[in-house]
């Protein structure tokens, strides 16, 4: 089986790739979901949000609000920090777990979808690195027109994001979003091509 940990900077095509991918017959775990498994009620990992930064992260229900923790941590590293070290431990856990599962399954192809892969330390996890990319100036578009941001809220975005050149640091793979929809298809099908030829594919 080889996995993929495919990330990227905020829309630069991270689930369009893993779309087209799973079109593919890749079988694609995506972070931003476990993630919301990490928070279900009255686990260890909800507790532990909960000692940290309060019942006031609670909805009347018990789940925790994500918009409100969101808040507190935006423009707090420090609280950012302790939040991440509570939560992408129990994530680094599911994930693993649910890879193992497919392995036992005899899953050829994995993709782990995920925007902190490297911050996170989830590396450990891939077999390979593949990152999207998109010019700055693109990606502010994108997300004003996409999230209706202003450009002065865009360029913070994607400023308090790991820069492109770190991430390119770890890659195995740089995929360029910044063309024609059927530029990248044509770009997958060729790395879809190539692991099927890797010694490791079953």
């Amino acid at each position: 089986m080889v996995v993929i940990g495919l990330t990227g900077g905020i829309l630069t095509g991270k689930s369009t790739i893993s779309g087209m991918l799973a079109e593919r017959g890749a079988v694609v775990i995506d972070a931003d979901k476990i993630g919301h498994e990490a928070y279900t009620p009255h686990t260890k990992t909800w507790q532990e949000l909960v000692d940290a930064f309060g019942d006031g992260i609670l909805k009347q229900n018990g789940e925790i609000d994500r918009k409100k923790l969101g808040e507190i941590v935006f423009d707090d590293p420090g609280a950012l920090a302790r939040l991440n070290k509570i939560v992408h431990p129990r994530m680094h856990e599911m994930m693993r777990e649910e890879i193992e599962r497919l392995r036992g399954e005899g899953v050829a192809v994995v993709v782990l979808e995920a925007a902190v892969l490297i911050e996170a330390n989830w590396t450990d996890l891939v077999d390979e690195v593949w990152v999207t990319v998109a010019p700055e100036e693109v990606v502010v578009k994108r997300l004003q027109n996409r999230g209706g941001l202003s450009e002065e809220q865009a360029r913070a975005r994607i400023r308090a994001q790991l820069p492109v050149e770190e991430r390119a640091k770890y890659a195995n793979v740089i995929i360029d979003t910044d063309c024609q929809l059927s530029e990248v298809r044509a770009v997958v099908e060729e790395l879809w091509g190539r692991l099927q030829n890797r010694e490791a594919y079953p």
